[in-house]
């Protein structure tokens, strides 16, 4: 008895620590987009699961504090220590930032959860269909992609044309269809017949 309760235990520890090592987090950080260049600061702070990606949360959202006449912002996953860039970018209009709108946040990550990039779309929001106002998580896990299936090779001539086969005869098609009635009616003789 005591060692299925062990067996039990482990087993739901090992559950309980394989749901957890998918788990992921991901600061997306934005930088105006101005003729001096400007240090990004982090915007919000995403929790995902690549088993689960449509779970998504955000953890954290600091609506952005930008400088006057800023029509355009860098969002991507930035690295402060490295000062660089850990994924692509996108750049998007400050209106998706606007009153009337809900930004959403997008985040392609690998199978492994390794941020491949960020965006930031405004979604309009209707006061009259939905309460959730707040900005919105996506998480996209890209997967590999279909291979294509390849037949025989092609055949070139020494000029680099192809070369197409010949079409063959009836004869050449169907010989053995002839050869099986010949042997047939050879093998096959004459009936006895009785006068």
């Amino acid at each position: 008895m005591k060692l299925a309760t062990i067996l039990s235990g482990l087993a739901s520890l090992a559950l309980a620590s394989f749901a957890n090592a998918s788990e992921r987090t991901a600061t997306i950080y934005i930088q105006a987009v101005t003729a001096s260049p400007v240090t990004p600061v982090p915007l919000a702070e995403l929790q995902f699961d690549t088993l689960a990606p449509s779970e998504a949360q955000i953890l954290t959202y600091e609506a952005p504090d930008l400088p006057d006449g800023t029509k355009l912002v860098r969002v991507g996953v930035y690295d402060p220590a490295a000062k660089q860039w850990t994924s692509s970018t996108s750049v998007t209009s400050v209106d998706n930032f606007d009153k009337g709108y809900s930004p959403t946040l997008i985040l392609s990550v690998e199978q492994s959860g390794v941020p491949i990039s960020a965006a930031i779309r405004g979604v309009r929001i209707d006061a009259g269909q939905t309460r959730d106002f707040g900005p919105q998580a996506m998480v996209l896990v890209t997967a590999a992609g279909k291979q294509p299936d390849l037949n025989k090779p092609v055949v070139l001539s020494p000029e680099g044309k192809q070369v197409i086969p010949e079409e063959k005869s009836m004869l050449q098609k169907y010989w053995w269809v002839i050869a099986i009635i010949v042997m047939m009616s050879v093998l096959s003789g004459g009936g006895d017949e009785k006068k």
